[in-house]
């Protein structure tokens, strides 16, 4: 299985499919193993919680409690400014060099992996 995901957490994502398209939300949590992220706003289900009362650690009043729950990955792509202006955009990779440091103290070059917008070619902090 696939262990990184083209998203990660607090990236602004849109959803492009499902009852919530269209929503522009930003990634909450991102869960690897299942290739889903939960996104703020989106794919809102209703729990209902009975009340935990004394006896317990930490009580709850129950009720019903509204909160996000994950979608697909497939399901967001990245948004990221151009401009004054948010566009979509495919997330594509790139290795560059970097200087990196040995416990020792010295000090060589290697590379590293980082997230390119496909749009403005430029790196996704």
């Amino acid at each position: 299985m696939a262990n990184s995901l083209h998203v990660k957490k607090g990236d602004r994502v849109k959803v492009i499919a499902g009852k919530d398209r269209g929503v522009v939300g930003e990634v909450l949590a991102v869960y690897p193993a299942e290739q889903k992220v939960m996104v703020q706003g989106v794919n809102i289900v209703k729990r209902h919680l009975k009340d935990r009362q004394a006896g317990t650690r930490n009580p709850v009043k129950g009720g019903i409690i509204a909160s996000e729950a994950p979608i697909h990955v497939s399901n967001v792509q990245l948004v990221v400014k151009v401009g004054g202006k948010e566009v979509v955009t495919r997330v594509g990779y790139e290795r560059v060099e970097v200087t990196k440091r040995r416990p020792d103290g010295t000090e060589y070059t290697g590379t590293r992996s980082v997230r390119i917008a496909r749009k403005t070619g430029k790196e996704i902090k």
